[in-house]
């Protein structure tokens, strides 16, 4: 066989940080030397992850070589002010603006318009000067860079301009469509310059990958550089649980922020509630990660407080534990147009739970495709009360008559496996 073909994977997140942001380049890490593919994992030497799994350690191949670097973050220094608001910030929990202090006001105007493109910025320069020599040294003729934090994408056109690199960047969402974006007061210079630097990137990179067809035509319009989608995905493991639960658990997994805060769902489960006694004693709503006050509060309001279940952040391991033991699990997202491309990497996990997925989103999205092609839920628009609550029951009489169950099909294309094959098709095509 011949010498494996090195690539340097230039990331923020990687174990021991929590969340789905880490999971998409473990796994391809995973998988990538089966293709005769060596990665490199180029990373923070000293991160302010907002979450973390340090279970997630054990998960790093014990032949992969990764180098670390400092990084210098605001974060530390901003905690001072106000530390819940600092980890909330940081882990993309934005309250609402009415509800803002004054200090997170302040906060979100720093970080929006004093850290272009974000609050990593100062480990480029840094990074571009160490990697120059590694590069050179070890014979690396391809670079990875994936965001956000899309100042990751300023080390790879720095690199790209020095040693003329193939250079693929990895955007796991989107840049200056990004959901969050308006949250953060930029000034109408500062979106100028984000508008800029995309631009640059989307030019001057060899190949882009993205997780959405959705954002695959948003940047086709931005430029004539070559797109893959290139979703995230599932991977096998050795998890099992006993059975499901006894109730007629609902559940989310993942963070819940402000702004995905699905009053029409919340409403249609007070209705159940109020009509139907049975309903009332079976069900509960399971909330595992990060949530925000403004959703428990419209939780709260609608009479669902006793039926609330809320976890927290759990390991790896134990959310997948509760996507196998609970009957029925919740997707959100928020009905905008911008977020038609957002896949929460949860998404393929549901997959594959045998769990029915409930999903409410915009009209249209990529995520409604998945789950309709793949026969494992519903997809609600949020205009569609009526047809959501008839639905929630069709599922409460199958949980009542133990036939609440799963028929997937087409799912094996979104297997960590599958899709590392896809990106080492396109690093040796190159």
């Amino acid at each position: 066989m011949s010498l494996k073909r090195k690539i340097l994977i230039i990331t923020y997140y990687w174990p021991p940080a929590g969340g789905p942001g880490v999971q998409r380049w473990l796994k391809f890490v995973k998988y990538l030397p089966e293709f005769n593919i060596e990665p490199i994992v180029y990373c923070p030497e000293n991160p302010s992850y907002p979450i973390r799994d340090e279970s997630l350690v054990n998960e790093i191949p014990k032949d992969i070589t990764t180098i670390k670097q400092p990084i210098k973050e605001p974060y530390a220094l901003a905690s001072l002010f106000s530390k819940r608001g600092t980890k909330q910030i940081s882990s993309g929990v934005i309250p609402k603006a009415k509800k803002q202090s004054m200090v997170e006001k302040l906060m979100l105007y720093i970080r929006g318009n004093y850290f272009i493109p974000d609050a990593r910025k100062n480990w480029v320069n840094p990074s571009v000067s160490f990697l120059s020599s590694y590069i050179k040294e070890h014979q690396i003729e391809t670079i990875i860079t994936t965001g956000p934090p899309h100042s990751l994408h300023l080390i790879g056109l720095q690199l790209k301009a020095r040693l003329g690199v193939k250079w693929i960047a990895d955007f796991r969402d989107p840049w200056t469509t990004i959901g969050y974006h308006k949250d953060l007061k930029l000034t109408k210079s500062s979106k100028a310059k984000h508008k800029s630097l995309e631009s640059k990137v989307l030019n001057t990179t060899d190949h882009i990958i993205v997780t959405s067809n959705h954002t695959k035509n948003e940047f086709q319009t931005k430029t004539n550089q070559p797109v893959t989608v290139i979703t995230n995905g599932y991977d096998s493991h050795s998890v099992s649980v006993e059975g499901k639960d006894e109730k007629f658990t609902l559940s989310h997994i993942g963070s819940l922020l402000s702004e995905r805060n699905p009053l029409v769902l919340w409403n249609v489960l007070s209705e159940l509630i109020n009509e139907n006694e049975t309903f009332s004693k079976a069900f509960q709503l399971n909330l595992v990660g990060v949530v925000s006050d403004d959703v428990i509060e419209s939780i709260n309001l609608n009479g669902l407080k006793k039926h609330l279940n809320i976890v927290g952040y759990v390991s790896h391991d134990e959310a997948l534990q509760f996507q196998m033991k609970s009957q029925l699990l919740l997707l959100i997202e928020i009905d905008s147009e911008d977020t038609k491309a957002i896949i929460p990497g949860k998404v393929f996990e549901y997959l594959i739970s045998e769990t029915p997925i409930l999903a409410i989103g915009p009209k249209d999205s990529d995520v409604e495709q998945i789950i309709k092609s793949t026969n494992t839920g519903k997809y609600f628009n949020y205009n569609e009360k009526a047809e959501l609550k008839t639905q929630i029951l069709t599922y409460f009489e199958a949980y009542q008559n133990k036939q609440l169950v799963t028929s997937p099909i087409g799912i094996q294309p979104y297997s960590r496996k599958a899709l590392t094959k896809k990106l080492s098709e396109l690093i040796i095509n190159f």
